[in-house]
C-alpha cells in the first residue's frame, strides 16, 4: 500500500535503522569514556589517599653529646633500624633549636622508615622477619600509628622517601604560572584586538594570521627548545628558574589566547559595532568601550583553558631544567625550581615503593588544581556570557 503513495520514500526505513545504529554507537562511546575514567580515578585515588598517611613510631630518644656525634645511638638498637635516616639526619639541628631536651630521655613519636611504612599499609616491603614481629609487638603496644603526612604537604624533595614533600613543586608551578600569566595573558589580548580588528588585509597580516594558527598545533617540547635558545643561551637567565619556565610556556600559551581571543571578538555582533559609529565614536573607543567588555568573558575562559594546559606541562621544562632536585622552597622567581608535573614525573622513576604512593597523592593534587581551574573557565562562561 505504500508503494502506491506518492510520499513514500523507500529509503526511511533504512535510515531509520542507519539512526538507530548511530546512536547506539554514540552512546556505547559515551558509556567507554565514563568506565575509563571511573577506572582511573578509582585507581589514582586508592593509590594516592595512603600518601596523606605517614608511620610513626613512638620510643624512648636519649639526648647527649654521644647520641649528637652519632645520632643512631639516640635510639635502642632494637627499633634504631625502624626509625627514618631523615630522622637522624634532623637530630642534631632539633636539639640546637632546643637545648633543653639535652642529658635527657624522652618518649616522642619519630618518623618511621618507608619499609615499615609500606609494611602496615599492606604494601611490598623489604623488612626481615625479625622486624615484622617487632612492629608487629609496637602494633600491640599501641606505639605505632599512621598520622596525617603533614611532611608531604609542607616540605620539599627528598631521596628519602618517607621524608619527601610536594610543597616545593606546588610553590614552583604558582611562580610559574604567574610569570607565565603577566607575559601571554596582555601580549595575547592585545594581539588578538590588533588582529580581529586593526589589521590589514594586506599579505603581512595573512602570513601572522597563519603562523599563529600552526603555532597552536606545534609539540609543546619544542618551545622547550625554543625557550632554551632565547632565555637561556641568548639572554643568559638562570637555568632551571621559574622565570624561565614562565616564559617558556608563555609562548606556548600565546597562539592559545590569541585564537581564542580573536573567536570571542569575532562573537560580538556587527550591529554593536555599527551602532557604535553611528554615535561618532573613533574605532578605539568602539574597542575599548563595548566590542572588548563583550568579548572578556569568552576571552578569559579560552585565557583560564590555555594557562591549565600550560600547568599541566612537562616536557617543555624539562629542556629549561625544571626537573631538578629541588629540596628547599624557592622563595623568588630566579631561584631553581620544578613543577608538579615534573615533580611527578620525577617520583614515577624512582625505585622505592614509597614512590608510587606518592605519585598518585600527587596526582591527585595537580588534578584538584586542573579541575579547578576549568570550573572557573566553566563558570565564568556561564555568569558573563550574553546570549545575543
Amino acid at each position: 500500500m505504500n508503494n502506491n503513495n506518492p510520499f513514500y520514500d523507500p529509503t526511511l526505513k533504512r535510515r531509520h535503522v542507519s539512526d538507530k545504529i548511530f546512536k547506539s554507537i554514540a552512546i556505547s562511546a559515551l558509556l567507554v569514556s565514563v568506565a575509563f575514567l571511573v577506572i582511573f580515578f578509582t585507581d589514582i585515588i586508592s593509590k594516592g589517599l595512603p600518601s596523606f598517611r605517614q608511620t610513626y613510631i613512638q620510643l624512648p630518644v636519649t639526648y647527649n653529646k654521644d647520641t649528637i656525634a652519632d645520632s643512631s645511638y639516640a635510639i635502642d638498637e632494637n627499633h634504631y633500624e625502624l626509625v627514618s635516616r631523615a630522622w637522624y639526619r634532623d637530630m642534631p639541628k632539633y636539639v640546637e633549636l632546643n637545648p633543653q631536651v639535652m642529658n635527657k630521655v624522652q618518649t616522642e613519636w619519630v618518623l618511621a622508615d618507608d619499609e615499615v611504612d609500606q609494611y602496615l599499609k599492606g604494601h611490598q616491603n623489604s623488612l626481615s622477619e625479625e622486624q615484622k614481629i617487632v612492629v608487629e609487638e609496637l602494633k600491640k603496644q599501641g606505639k605505632i600509628d599512621q598520622k596525617f603526612n603533614t611532611v608531604f604537604l609542607t616540605t620539599g624533595d627528598s631521596k628519602i622517601p618517607e621524608n619527601s614533600g610536594f610543597l616545593s613543586s606546588v610553590v614552583g608551578s604558582i611562580f610559574t604560572i604567574v610569570v607565565c600569566i603577566a607575559f601571554a595573558f596582555p601580549i595575547g589580548v592585545m594581539s588578538a584586538i590588533y588582529l580581529e580588528e586593526f589589521k590589514k588585509d594586506d599579505r603581512l597580516s595573512h602570513i601572522i594570521e597563519i603562523n599563529i594558527n600552526n603555532l597552536a598545533a606545534v609539540p609543546s617540547i619544542l618551545f622547550g627548545l625554543l625557550g632554551l635558545a632565547v632565555f637561556i643561551n641568548f639572554f643568559g637567565l638562570p637555568r632551571s628558574s621559574a622565570l624561565v619556565g614562565g616564559l617558556t610556556l608563555a609562548l606556548m600559551t600565546l597562539p592559545v589566547i590569541i585564537v581564542s581571543g580573536r573567536t570571542a571578538l569575532r562573537s560580538v555582533p556587527a550591529s554593536v559595532r555599527q551602532a557604535a559609529y553611528a554615535l561618532g565614536l573613533t574605532k578605539l573607543q568602539v574597542v575599548k568601550d563595548h566590542v572588548l567588555p563583550l568579548g572578556l568573558p569568552g576571552i578569559l575562559t579560552g585565557s583560564i583553558i590555555g594557562i591549565a594546559r600550560a600547568m599541566g606541562e612537562t616536557a617543555p621544562l624539562i629542556i629549561v631544567g625544571m626537573i631538578a632536585f629541588i629540596p628547599d622552597i624557592p622563595t623568588s622567581f630566579t631561584q631553581a625550581a620544578t613543577v608538579m608535573p615534573a615533580q611527578i614525573f620525577t617520583w614515577a622513576g624512582m625505585p622505592e615503593g614509597a614512590y608510587v604512593e606518592r605519585v598518585s597523592g600527587a596526582i591527585i593534587i595537580l588534578l584538584g588544581v586542573l579541575l579547578t581551574m576549568n570550573a572557573a573557565a566553566i563558570y565564568m562562561r556561564k555568569k558573563y556570557e550574553i546570549k545575543w
